[in-house]
C-alpha cells in the first residue's frame, strides 16, 4: 500500500515531542546577514526565510546563484540536523514577477502580464519562475497576488492582474500550477480584501458578503480548486469586525470546509501580532496567536513564536490538539511537495538553468506581448531608415525597467550585465543610422524641435506603502522616498527634478512626432497632456527584456497587442472606476463629464486592423460555443484578443452591466483568414441569489463578443429556465 502524503505526515506528527511540533509551526527570519547571524539562527525552527534574499545587502553587490544555493543548502542541512528526525526547513521567499533571492530572470511585473490575456503564457512564466526557485532550495514561493483592484490608487495595483474577477482568476490559478509543477509551494495573496477606500492599504473592510463572494474570493477559489494552491496568505485587515488572520469564518468555515482547501494558512509578515498592536484586539501576543491558531492560521510569519504558542497553550487559551491540526498540514505540505525526499538545491545546476537563454527569451516574449498602445495618430511605428536624428528625454530612459517592488534582492537592485534600459537599447538599435540625442527636461525646446522625433519616458513612484491619492505623473521634486517598514522590498528611493507633464507638454508642442513611454504599474491620470500627444505606449514595467522590447514596437519590428487589464480613468475624481459596475437607479454623470473612462477595459491598439466576420452561437447539450471568422487586413503580423462579455437582466438580484466570461488571444500573418471557436465556462452563467446560493439561476442574457469592453462586433441573446441554457434560433 502507498502511503499519501497525510498518512505519512501523520505518522511523523506522532513521534514529534510538543516542542518539535511547535516548531513546525514557527517560522524565522534573521536580518541583517552580518558575523552574528548563525548565533541568532535558531535551527529547531521548521519554517524561514530563506537567507538568499538578503545575501547580497552587505556585499553591494549580487551573489552568484551557485553562491546563494549553497548558502540556501547550508541552511536546510542544519535544520535537518537540528531536530531528531531530520525534518528539513520550508525555505520561503518572494517571486511576483521573478525568484527574489537574487538576480533571476526578471518577467514583466503580474499588472503587464495580465495585458497578455494569456493564462497558457503566464503558467510557463511560473514554471520558469518555479525552476528558479527550486534549484535554490526556496520551495514556497508568496505569490500570486489575486486581490482585485476596484481603485488604482492601491500601491500595490502593480502587484496584482488588474480588476477583472476572471482575469485574476485564470492568472492567479495559471501561477500556482506552474510553480507547483517544480515542487515550489504556492501562496495565493492577501485572503481577502487587502485595501479599502481610496486605495489605502490593508484598511479595514465593510465590503458585503454578497460582494465579497462575487469578486474577491472567486480568485483564491479558483487557486486552490483549479490551481492547487498549497498554501494562502491571511491579509493584514479586518473583515466584518475580525482581522483576516483570526478570521474563523475566512480561514475555515469557507476555505477549509467550503472549498476543501487542505493546505496550510500563514500570516503575512507581522500580521498576528497587528492582531494585538494594530487592531487592538487583545492585550498580548500569546492571545493573538492562540486566536489565529483556533480561527485556522498555522504560522505566523516571519518572526519565532515559540514562546507565544507555549505561553498560550500554558494558560490554556489553546489546546494541543490545536498545534497538532496546524502542524499536521505544514507537514502535508512538504510531504506532498516532495521537500522531506528532496530537500536541497542544486548549486551546480543552479548557475546553469537561473537565467538561460531559454527563460530570458520567454522574458523578452512576455514583454512584447504585454505592452498597450494607448493612442497613435499616425506617428508609429518609426522607420529607422528615415530617422536621422531622435531626442530622447525622461528619468525612466537611463533605468532598468523591472520597477522597483519585488524586483532583485533587498537593497541591491536587480541587474545584468547584458540588461540595458531603454535608452541603451535605442542607442544600439540605431547605430549607424541616425543620431540619438539624450537630454534633461530642461533642453526640451531647443533639442526637440531639430529632431525627427522625439520620446518621453515616464517615471513614477509606487508599490507596497506607497498609496497614492493623487495619481498624475509627478510634478514636484520627489526625494529619496523610503518605507521603511517593508523590509522585504526594501526602500524606494527616486530624484525627480522635473514636472513630467509639463516636460510632455514642452515636447508635444515643440515636435509633432512625439511619443510617450508609460512606465508604470498603475493607471494614470493623462487630462494635462493627453490631448496634444499624438502617441502613447503603455510599457508598464516589462522586464528584464523590456528594453527591447519597447525598442521593437517603437520601430515596427514588433506589432502591440496587449490590452488593457484595467480602467484608465479621465482623472482622479472619478475613482472609484471598473468597467463591471453594477447599474445605478439614476445615472453615471458627472458635471464635467459624463464619467466614462479614458480608456476602457480590455482596450489596445494595433499597427494592422482586423476584419470579423460569420459569427455564430452554438449551444450543444447546454455547453456554449462561439465561433467566427477573422482577416488580418492590415500591413503587420499581429495579435488579438477576442472578448467575451455577459449582460445580465431578469436575474434574481441586480446583475453587472457587463462581465468577462471568456476570452482567446490568437496571431494571424497579414492577409491570413481563420476560424476561431471560443468555449464559455459551464459555470459562465452562474451567480449568486437572494439566499447567496451559488448556481445557475434564471435570467436572459445579453452575450457580447469584441475587442475590448467598449468595442463589441457582435450579439447575441441567450434565456436560462431551470438550468437550460435557450438561445434564439
Amino acid at each position: 500500500m502507498i502511503k499519501t502524503a497525510e498518512i505519512k505526515a501523520r505518522e511523523l506528527l506522532s513521534d514529534l515531542s510538543l516542542d518539535e511540533k511547535i516548531y513546525q509551526i514557527c517560522c524565522q527570519m534573521v536580518y541583517p546577514i552580518r558575523d552574528d547571524y548563525y548565533s541568532k539562527r535558531n535551527y529547531k525552527v521548521g519554517n524561514c526565510r530563506n537567507i538568499g534574499h538578503f545575501l547580497h545587502e552587505s556585499k553591494g553587490k549580487p551573489l552568484s546563484p551557485e553562491e546563494v544555493t549553497e548558502a540556501i543548502n547550508n541552511e536546510i542541512r542544519c535544520v535537518a540536523e537540528g531536530n531528531s528526525h531530520s525534518i528539513p526547513p520550508l525555505e520561503h521567499g518572494e517571486a511576483l514577477h521573478g525568484a527574489q533571492w537574487g538576480m533571476a530572470t526578471c518577467f514583466p511585473q503580474p499588472i503587464a502580464m495580465a495585458s497578455m490575456f494569456d493564462s497558457e503564457a503566464v503558467e510557463k512564466i511560473a514554471e520558469v519562475i518555479g525552476k528558479e526557485c527550486a534549484v535554490a532550495g526556496v520551495r514556497q514561493a508568496l505569490t500570486p497576488v489575486v486581490n482585485v483592484v476596484r481603485d488604482c490608487r492601491w500601491g500595490r495595483t502593480v502587484e496584482t492582474f488588474g480588476e477583472d474577477v476572471l482575469l485574476n482568476a485564470d492568472m492567479g490559478a495559471a501561477v500556482c500550477r506552474g510553480l507547483q509543477k517544480n515542487g515550489v509551494i504556492a501562496t495565493p495573496k492577501h485572503f481577502a480584501d487587502n485595501y479599502s477606500y481610496g486605495g489605502r492599504d490593508s484598511n479595514v473592510s465593510d465590503t458585503s458578503e454578497r460582494t465579497m463572494r462575487e469578486v474577491y474570493l472567486r480568485p483564491f477559489e479558483k487557486c486552490i480548486k483549479e490551481g492547487g494552491a498549497m498554501s494562502v496568505m491571511a491579509a493584514y485587515n479586518s473583515w466584518d469586525g475580525v482581522p483576516c488572520s483570526c478570521n474563523k469564518y475566512l480561514l475555515t468555515d469557507i476555505l477549509r470546509k467550503e472549498w476543501g482547501f487542505d493546505g496550510f494558512v500563514v500570516s503575512d509578515y507581522g500580521g498576528v501580532d497587528n492582531i494585538c498592536y494594530a487592531h487592538r484586539l487583545f492585550d498580548s501576543s500569546a492571545k493573538a496567536q492562540a486566536e489565529s491558531l483556533k480561527a485556522g492560521l498555522d504560522i505566523n510569519f516571519p518572526h519565532n513564536s515559540f514562546d507565544n504558542i507555549k505561553e498560550a497553550l500554558d494558560n490554556g487559551y489553546i489546546e494541543e490538539s490545536d498545534i497538532d491540526n496546524a502542524a499536521l498540514r505544514v507537514l502535508t505540505a512538504k510531504f506532498k511537495a516532495g521537500i522531506l525526499e528532496n530537500p536541497y538545491g542544486d548549486s551546480k545546476k543552479a548557475s546553469e538553468v537561473v537565467r538561460c537563454a531559454e527563460h530570458q527569451r520567454m522574458a523578452l516574449d512576455a514583454a512584447r506581448k504585454s505592452i498597450v498602445l494607448l493612442k497613435n495618430e499616425n506617428v508609429l511605428p518609426l522607420s529607422k531608415n528615415q530617422i536621422r536624428k531622435i531626442a530622447v528625454f525622461g528619468l525612466g530612459a537611463t533605468l532598468l525597467p523591472v520597477g522597483e517592488n519585488y524586483s532583485g534582492p533587498f537593497r541591491v537592485k536587480w541587474t545584468a550585465d547584458d540588461a540595458k534600459t531603454p535608452l541603451q537599447y535605442i542607442k544600439e538599435y540605431l547605430d549607424g543610422y541616425s543620431e540619438v540625442i539624450f537630454a534633461d527636461d530642461d533642453k526640451i525646446e531647443s533639442i526637440a524641435p531639430i529632431c525627427d522625433a522625439a520620446l518621453y519616458f515616464t517615471s513614477l513612484i509606487e508599490g507596497e506603502g506607497m498609496d497614492r491619492s493623487d495619481i498624475r505623473l509627478p510634478g514636484v521634486t520627489k526625494a529619496k522616498q523610503k518605507n521603511e517598514n517593508a523590509i522585504i522590498v526594501g526602500t524606494n528611493e527616486f530624484d525627480l527634478k522635473t514636472d513630467q507633464e509639463e516636460s510632455i507638454c514642452k515636447m508635444c508642442r515643440s515636435n509633432k512626432n512625439s511619443a510617450v513611454i508609460l512606465l508604470n504599474g498603475s493607471p494614470v491620470d493623462m487630462s494635462a497632456w493627453i490631448e496634444n500627444c499624438p502617441a502613447i505606449i503603455e510599457a508598464w514595467y516589462p522586464g528584464e527584456q523590456g528594453a527591447q522590447a519597447i525598442t521593437e514596437i517603437i520601430f515596427g519590428q514588433t506589432n502591440p497587442s496587449g490590452k488593457l487589464p484595467i480602467t484608465f480613468p479621465r482623472s482622479v475624481g472619478q475613482l472609484p472606476l471598473f468597467y463591471s459596475m453594477k447599474p445605478s437607479g439614476r445615472g453615471y454623470g458627472y458635471v464635467d463629464n459624463d464619467g466614462s473612462p479614458l480608456y476602457p477595459f480590455g482596450y489596445g491598439l494595433s499597427y494592422t486592423t482586423f476584419e470579423f466576420d460569420n459569427f455564430i452561437l452554438n449551444n450543444t447539450e447546454n455547453k456554449l460555443k462561439i465561433s467566427f471568422s477573422v482577416k488580418n487586413t492590415g500591413d503587420f503580423d499581429g495579435e488579438e484578443v477576442i472578448q467575451i462579455y455577459f449582460s445580465g437582466r431578469n436575474c434574481d438580484v441586480v446583475m453587472p452591466l457587463k462581465e468577462l466570461k471568456a476570452y482567446k488571444r490568437f496571431r494571424l500573418n497579414k492577409e491570413e483568414l481563420l476560424d476561431i471557436t471560443v468555449e464559455i465556462p459551464d459555470d459562465a452563467f452562474f451567480y449568486y441569489n437572494r439566499q447567496l446560493k451559488y448556481g445557475m439561476h434564471n435570467g436572459d442574457y445579453t452575450i457580447s463578443a469584441g475587442t475590448s469592453s467598449n468595442d463589441i462586433k457582435k450579439t447575441f441573446e441567450v434565456r436560462i429556465r431551470n438550468g437550460l441554457i435557450i438561445t434564439d434560433k
